[in-house]
């Protein structure tokens, strides 16, 4: 068993929300690694971080978080993209996914929801992707 603390990437252009998710996760064995703003700042940032889990936050300013998803995923297929969603973001959270995010959790955040997420992008194992499989 592994006990290495699961590192994330927080975005989200409102700091109130960065500021919650930060205390649920730091309460609950999670290290946040680093805060963005905008999809662009989370690009560079994941480039510089390398986290287990990025939270993305879908409607930012500069850049979106289905943009960023895309193109963090350019960057290394096995990222871990979890979308934070308000409730009437429902075709942007279907994006997200087809993009390549693993989950979504909904704003604003219930604890348990947030945790039952986290845990269960955390527990998948990154499958090294089948050459010829389809994609």
């Amino acid at each position: 068993m592994h006990n290495r603390m699961k590192t994330v990437l927080i975005v989200d252009d409102i700091p109130y929300v960065r500021k919650t998710l930060k205390q649920i996760l730091s309460a609950r064995g999670f290290k946040v690694v680093g805060e963005a703003e905008n999809g662009e700042m989370a690009i560079e940032l994941y480039q510089d971080l390398q986290p287990d889990v990025v939270t993305m936050d879908l409607v930012m300013p500069v850049m979106n978080g289905v943009d960023a998803t895309k193109r963090i995923l350019n960057i290394n297929p096995d990222a871990r993209v979890v979308i934070l969603s308000a409730m009437m973001q429902e075709n942007l959270v279907a994006d997200a996914i087809m993009a390549g995010a693993k989950d979504y959790i909904i704003k604003p955040f219930q604890t348990d929801e947030v945790m039952k997420v986290m845990n269960q992008v955390c527990s998948q194992p990154n499958a090294p992707r089948l050459a010829g499989g389809a994609a």
